[in-house]
């Protein structure tokens, strides 16, 4: 029996935190060649530090010349996606960080097997879905995404002209019967202005911006605050903490409630299962889910570098359905093809639609018209009904 009563808890950085910048000029650089040719190669790294980027990893195009020129845009959307996020620091500026470009073209071992459609890399992925939240998605980590998206639009707007980019927030949320009623503890970071603003002065600020997202009810008088419980944080960014591609792998996807296989996201190409497959088993888990067959699911997929399709599926319904798993299993692999190729087309991944997935998670959010977070559409619930 699944537990009904406790506390749980998950954490989300925003769109200026060290690794997240990373996250977003790794994504930026792949948008940038998807733009130029839908099925490019690309696998790239971003390290930042004071005042340093550093571009690595491997990049693919048909055409040797455009690659070259590609090549020479990667400075100027370095600059573009720290410009945008807002670091204009002494220490970290978009105009005068220095730049450094060691990307190359992807190897030929690895090209091999994923020329004939197979796989970009062995490993597993797991997709979740609860109906704790309208999106379907665990509380704690969507309403942390939450928090720290409508302080960027505050600060982005001028509502809140003294914040700046650098930020996290956690949330513990209490369950009663299984269901989010109260937030036992907040946790919020985010960088500032000055070093005469008090962790009171910052509250101040946030406060109202918080209220405004969460449930109403779930703040109460035994909700323990945490506002920038060390103090000053005006020091932030790349030269507060350094920051990688791929290290917030939690924050992107379901803060902890669900498993994770290891594989990071941003900077690959939807040959890399660690990215596409992970967004189709949160599309096949959203849609079991949708459809009414349970209250919660997971699934996972498995691969092997150059194989195409899946070597195993597993869902797990947490004794929430009435519909045995092994039919799940069954039923998804029948409603959609789990090659990497039949995902590519299924969730029409050779688009320019990854830097927006950067920062606020990958899942729980709205699909938009250009394609982008398809994987969270729910049009496969009638043909899951069916196959069960």
């Amino acid at each position: 029996m699944t537990r009904q009563n406790y506390i749980f808890t998950s954490e989300s950085v925003s769109e200026g935190h060290p690794d997240k910048v990373c996250d977003r000029i790794s994504d930026a650089i792949l948008d940038a060649l998807i733009r130029e040719e839908p099925l490019a190669r690309v696998a790239c790294e971003t390290f930042a530090t004071t005042n340093r980027v550093v571009i690595g990893g491997e990049i693919g195009l048909s055409d040797k010349a455009n690659l070259a020129r590609q090549m020479e845009r990667v400075e100027d959307i370095v600059r573009a996606c720290i410009k945008d996020i807002g670091y204009e620091q002494d220490e970290f500026h978009h105009a005068t960080c220095e730049v450094s470009n060691f990307l190359h073209e992807q190897s030929a071992h690895i090209a091999q097997g994923v020329n004939r459609e197979g796989a970009g890399d062995q490993g597993i992925m797991f997709g979740y879905a609860t109906t704790e939240t309208e999106a379907l998605m665990p509380a704690p980590i969507l309403y942390s995404h939450a928090i720290l998206r409508r302080l960027a639009e505050a600060r982005k707007s001028g509502e809140a002209p003294s914040l700046r980019p650098d930020a996290k927030s956690q949330i513990s949320l209490r369950y009663e019967n299984g269901q989010p009623v109260e937030v036992t503890q907040l946790v919020l970071s985010t960088q500032h202005e000055s070093a005469d603003q008090t962790s009171d002065d910052i509250r101040e600020i946030v406060e109202p911006f918080i209220r405004e997202v969460l449930p109403d009810g779930w703040l109460t008088e035994n909700t323990e605050w945490w506002v920038n419980p060390t103090g000053t944080f005006v020091i932030g960014g790349p030269d507060g903490d350094a920051g990688l591609t791929g290290r917030k792998i939690i924050v992107d996807t379901y803060g902890g409630a669900a498993p994770h296989g290891g594989g990071a996201f941003s900077g690959k190409d939807p040959t890399k299962v660690d990215r596409s497959a992970a967004y189709a088993a949160r599309y096949l888990a959203k849609n079991v889910v949708a459809a009414g067959l349970a209250e919660r699911c997971l699934i996972q997929l498995s691969y092997a570098i150059g194989v195409a399709k899946p070597l195993s599926i597993y869902a797990d319904t947490y004794g929430t359905s009435e519909v045995p798993p092994a039919e799940i299993e069954r039923a998804v692999a029948e409603v959609m093809d789990l090659t990497p190729s039949g995902i590519r087309d299924h969730l029409s991944l050779a688009r320019p639609i990854y830097e927006r997935t950067a920062a606020y998670g990958h899942f729980g959010r709205t699909p938009d018209n250009d394609g982008g977070f398809s994987w969270e559409r729910t049009d496969l619930t009638g043909a899951l009904q069916k196959a069960v």
